[in-house]
């Protein structure tokens, strides 16, 4: 029996010839990832394990992406920096992307492949839940603990179980009116938010693989929704062109073989899908945005790594382009080299910044922003008893700030649709 792509590539990085799902192996690393949040819990265990002076294992394969509570006046969040900042000048590690200074990136996962760190048949760790992001490039990508990931820092190698694969294949034409938000949220609400509990969620199909790269980053980022472990894409031309244009680092693609195994699959018709949209306060609770017209709400969100990439805000600018809105709308851009693309990249002769402040929006720095809520003063917190429809990935009670406000989740057209209106809206109506 062959095996699959996420198979495939911990046996390389575990001196295997083959494995098998449930086997539990050592791995070895290529990267390991962490940011402000969680970096100054895995340095002190790190040091409490290893010895204060202990030197990390590899210093060029760990990056620090400071991104979650950075723009605020919070005295404990600056404080988080500072120690990242301490740890790295100690470490002499390079890949430090610090705020304040003209490196500073944004969000982590969107920030990873922008630099050239997410490379096909690699094993990507990182302190942070979306770290599943990076499995749009064809590699075994997930989030850990701060324990495991001081583990890593001294040895380079982690402790893993073989996931079983499930596979999930989009056939047909994808009308411009769905995004990959869509089909992930009608997978999760097929299957539930624990439907892929410790797996590997694999996406295939013409409809997938007509995807540029951040649309399907948007699908691996949400696999963590579904309980999975992982999730990937089998590398392709696109796949190649976008990695080779931000690294020369050498790499092994793979494929599955032939006759691999996958413990599950489930095949759709992107062209018979319709928008989605995911109601409080579960990202399983998903109903159709068309079923959903009328449901008012107090505030737009476009942002995050799930909706804060360029392709987001094309999409969102199709909408908003001419027209205004009515209510409260944020647009934060992932990285900014995205916020340099809101304005290099134009609509009718317009940036996509221009179209958005016509459109009466409120535009923020590259960063988490609102998404995981933070100290008050983070941009585009949720304060109180808001409505929200958001393009980010959760919507649990308190996720944005408030527990008492209400998150919907749908793709940024869906969000630019509803933010024209005040009430969710299929995007379809402006589309025709």
């Amino acid at each position: 029996m062959g095996m699959t792509i996420t198979e495939k590539i911990l046996a390389g990085h575990s001196g295997r010839d083959k494995v098998v799902p449930g086997e539990n192996v050592w791995v070895n690393v290529d990267v390991l990832m962490t940011h402000d949040v969680t970096g100054p819990g895995t340095i002190s265990i790190f040091r409490k394990e290893f010895g204060d002076d202990a030197k990390i294992w590899d210093k060029d394969k760990v990056v620090v992406i400071p991104d979650h509570y950075i723009f605020t006046e919070d005295q404990h969040a600056k404080r988080n920096v500072v120690f990242l900042r301490d740890f790295v000048k100690q470490q002499q590690i390079d890949n430090f992307y610090d705020v304040g200074t003209p490196d500073y990136k944004g969000v982590c996962h969107v920030a990873l492949p922008e630099e050239g760190y997410t490379r096909p048949g690699e094993v990507l760790f990182g302190t942070d839940s979306h770290t599943c992001t990076a499995g749009a490039f064809g590699e075994f990508a997930t989030g850990i603990g701060n324990t495991d990931a001081a583990f890593i820092l001294g040895t380079g190698k982690l402790w893993v179980k073989v996931p079983q694969t499930m596979r999930f294949v989009f056939d047909g034409r994808m009308p411009d009116y769905l995004m990959a938000k869509d089909l992930i949220l009608r997978i999760i609400g097929d299957i539930g938010v624990d439907g892929a509990s410790y797996a590997a969620m694999e996406f295939a199909g013409d409809a997938v693989h007509n995807l540029n790269i951040e649309e399907r980053m948007t699908l691996c980022n949400m696999v963590i929704e579904a309980g999975g472990k992982n999730g990937v894409i089998s590398p392709d031309e696109e796949t190649m062109r976008y990695v080779k244009a931000r690294s020369d680092k050498p790499f092994n693609a793979v494929q599955n073989d032939p006759d691999a195994r996958f413990a599950f699959e489930k095949k759709y018709d992107a062209s018979k899908l319709a928008p989605l949209v995911a109601k409080p306060h579960s990202p399983e609770n998903v109903d159709t945005a068309e079923n959903l017209s009328g449901v008012k709400v107090d505030r737009v969100y476009i942002g995050s790594c799930t909706g804060g990439k360029l392709t987001d805000f094309k999409a969102a600018a199709k909408i908003l382009n001419g027209r205004k809105t009515v209510v409260d709308t944020f647009i934060v851009p992932a990285t900014t080299d995205v916020t340099r693309g809101l304005q290099e990249t134009k609509i009718d002769g317009k940036s996509l910044y221009r179209i958005f402040e016509e459109a009466g929006c409120r535009i923020g720095h590259a960063s988490c922003g609102a998404c995981l809520g933070g100290p008050e003063d983070t941009f585009g917190r949720l304060n109180g008893e808001e409505v929200c429809i958001s393009t980010t990935n959760r919507n649990f009670p308190g996720r944005m700030g408030s527990k008492k406000s209400q998150v919907y989740l749908a793709s940024p057209l869906t969000a630019a649709a509803t933010a024209l209106n005040g009430t969710i809206t299929d995007p379809r109506k402006y589309l025709a």
